[in-house]
């Protein structure tokens, strides 16, 4: 079937657009062509440094016939609403179907070309393209990311006509800037496009032009004995730089090792986009680099890599002045400097969050068995190297900078360890900190994080997450679960809010000239109003829930629970059933999810639960009635044996639960609960729990309850689906 191709061809597209254009285009197209009753299924699209193009096989050459049923006005109507219905659908009068008093129109419609459809659809894509950024050039309209020079547009082997702010679609293309033939070339299909792109030096797949400069880089850098520091994240910028990419191995003067690794990668890979290389015998840097031209030179590159190691030496000589200077000021001397950086115009100064995060790593540090004190003054150095010249250049370099700075001002290894590692996970890929230091400052970083932006009313929404909140709250819950850290999340929630907003109130008192704060105090307040605060000179403030929500920020932290567990295998519903205790040790949560996970995957526990349900919607259904009887049941007498095998088991079982509750041993009582299942049918089986006699159903509505809060004791098996 005929073969739709499409290339949109520009001045240089950044590299850091092509990825999500080609998406774009595969959707953009797809839509259309669905809407204009097509169904492509083989599609592809590829993205390189000047074009975009689209392959859509098997489409019919045209739209099949359709027809089409129009409702009209009622029979009777006013003539002016007829005539205007028959207007808009090209009709008679007599052609129109009468249908419970209501006119129908039956309209035939002949399908139309796809060479006419896609001549429609294609000006309509360009037009609405949705590039980041965008611009307008010459005297048109159209918006580009940068200006658009040629359309090729070719369908069943012939030209699509059609014309963009006078552009035409045409069936010609061109190579290599540099390389290439500079002549434009006719193409018929795609196979016949790919293979004279290729002839003239371009590789248009981005996974063909990664993989030859991956191989190239490693046999550059394996001809000199070098093995090649791979980065998935440049090798992308890198392959959409070059239509036709060639490694080269460039040489750096050697002196330049000295300076720390991560600012040699870092100036190499930011500005200069090369990889680094090292000694696979000692794992250090080596002097060299290598880069990734476009053009291979008639003399192997040796002139290319020269001017480059003379560009990165400049790069270098800049990194090293920074890290001389910023030797000679000491990280506490900085801090002074963060009260002129605004963290959030809502949120104070990023002086104000260090001695919000230095508070909150004192509360944890003892939770996690860490030092008070190490903690205290790592937290309150964290974010001084902020006000370096490195890290001011560099800014990915934040912790890693403040680390070095450290060791050269002769700190402790754990105060320079959790400098570097609060930021962590900053990513899956990235470890959680494992010192208890790094963990106590981490967790503070990230606490403080979520507790403010929650109160700002800052939520991620849908796939907007601006301030990285998803990823502080699963931060949390690795490094939590990870380190098997043990510490009351909700009452470090509550206390460092409340330390928020004394802060925050403070600050905005002070920017309005409100009143001077001479003091504050803050207290938790047991009215449903929130968080109170009393604050000396201003009155009385009630924070409330609708502007700090601790309830809100666990909820956030279950869902992200859920997620991480759900990527394991786990059920979500089980989570919710754990949650729902109140419990807020996130190590204590997880184990209960798979002690309860192992136990419903079991014949008797699948069989429990179904008895805990059906007792449940018993009790659910008396208490619409009123009030439910308390008490222990009793044993009656002329009782079905039935019932009192199950007063006997719970009489059993119960001790057994709350003990191994209590050690934390889930697995345990779920197998004590697993000898509720033969006692909880029998009960089912033979007793009727609703018996005419008050007394009677009473004791056995007290019975049902009393299985209802053993096993609500493990988790809430409401919310269990099942």
């Amino acid at each position: 079937m005929p073969q739709l191709l499409l290339e949109l061809f520009s001045e240089e597209i950044p590299a850091r657009m092509q990825t999500d254009a080609a998406r774009d285009l595969e959707r953009m197209a797809r839509e259309r062509l669905k809407a204009a009753g097509f169904a492509p299924e083989a599609m592809r699209s590829f993205a390189g440094p000047r074009r975009l193009t689209l392959v859509v096989d098997d489409l019919p050459a045209a739209q099949a016939d359709r027809g089409e049923e129009r409702k009209g006005p009622r029979v009777g109507a006013p003539d002016a609403a007829i005539d205007g219905f028959l207007r808009s659908t090209g009709l008679a009068r007599e052609q129109l179907v009468e249908r419970g008093g209501v006119y129908f129109a039956q309209i035939a419609r002949a399908g139309r070309t796809t060479a006419d459809v896609i001549a429609e659809i294609v000006p309509d894509m360009v037009r609405q393209f949705p590039w980041p950024k965008s611009m307008k050039w010459g005297t048109g309209t159209l918006r580009w990311v940068r200006p658009l020079q040629r359309i090729l547009c070719v369908f069943d082997g012939h030209v699509v006509a059609f014309n963009i702010d006078g552009i035409e679609a045409e069936n010609f293309s061109e190579g290599h800037r540099f390389m290439g033939s500079k002549r434009p070339f006719t193409v018929r299909d795609f196979d016949d496009y790919a293979a004279k792109l290729a002839a003239d030096f371009v590789v248009l797949d981005p996974a063909e032009r990664k993989a030859r400069i991956l191989t190239g880089a490693i046999a550059v850098a394996r001809a000199k004995g070098l093995e090649l520091v791979e980065d998935e994240g440049l090798l992308d910028e890198v392959a959409g730089l070059a239509e036709w990419p060639v490694p080269l191995l460039g040489d750096m003067d050697p002196a330049f090792l000295d300076l720390p690794a991560e600012v040699i990668r870092t100036s190499m890979r930011t500005h200069q986009k090369y990889f680094t290389v090292r000694d696979p015998a000692t794992g250090a840097l080596a002097p060299h680099f290598i880069a990734v031209a476009n053009i291979e030179a008639h003399d192997g590159g040796h002139l290319i890599a020269a001017g480059n190691a003379r560009v990165l030496s400049a790069r270098l000589n800049d990194a090293r002045f920074f890290w001389d200077e910023d030797r000679k000021v000491p990280l506490a001397d900085r801090l002074e400097r963060l009260k002129g950086v605004t963290f959030h115009a809502k949120l104070g100064t990023m002086y104000e969050r260090v001695e919000r995060i230095e508070a909150l790593a004192r509360e944890i540090a003892p939770l996690v068995g860490a030092d008070v004190e190490l903690a205290a003054k790592a937290a309150r150095l964290a974010k001084a190297d902020l006000a370096t010249g490195m890290v001011g250049e560099f800014p990915e370099l934040q912790g890693v900078m403040g680390r070095y700075y450290a060791i050269e001002e002769g700190m402790a290894a754990e105060i320079a360890d959790a400098i570097r590692d609060h930021y962590r996970p900053q990513g899956p890929s990235d470890a959680a900190p494992s010192a208890p230091v790094s963990i106590a400052v981490a967790l503070a970083d990230k606490l403080d994080t979520l507790v403010g932006f929650f109160a700002i009313d800052e939520k991620p929404t849908g796939s907007r997450d601006p301030f990285a909140l998803r990823r502080a709250a699963l931060g949390v819950i690795r490094i939590v679960l990870e380190r098997k850290a043990r510490f009351p999340l909700q009452v470090c929630l509550l206390e460092h809010g409340v330390r928020f907003f004394s802060t925050v109130l403070g600050h905005a008192a002070r920017s309005t000239a409100a009143a001077e704060m001479a003091s504050a105090r803050a207290s938790v307040d047991p009215r449903p109003g929130g968080v109170h605060i009393d604050v000396a000179k201003t009155g009385e403030i009630t924070v409330s829930t609708t502007s700090w929500k601790l309830a809100a920020i666990i909820e956030f932290l279950a869902d992200r629970l859920k997620v991480l567990l759900r990527e394991q295998g786990k059920r979500h519903d089980l989570v919710d059933a754990v949650f729902a205790l109140g419990d807020d040790d996130l190590v204590r949560i997880v184990a209960r999810v798979d002690a309860i996970d192992a136990f419903l995957t079991s014949d008797d526990g699948a069989n429990l639960l179904a008895g805990y349900k059906r007792a449940t919607n018993i009790l659910k259904a008396e208490e619409k009635k009123g009030a439910l009887p308390s008490g222990p049941a009793e044993r009656m007498p002329n009782a079905p044996p039935e019932e009192n095998v199950l007063i006997n088991a719970l009489a059993s079982v119960a001790p057994r639960v709350e003990a191994d509750l209590a050690a934390e041993d889930f697995t345990a009582a779920m197998r004590a609960l697993a000898a509720l299942r033969a006692p909880v049918d029998g009960l089912f089986e033979h007793v009727l729990v609703n018996d005419p006699d008050e007394a009677t159903r009473a004791n056995r509505l007290r019975l049902l309850i009393q299985v209802r809060d053993l096993m609500g004791r493990v988790a809430d098996f409401s919310l269990v689906a099942g």
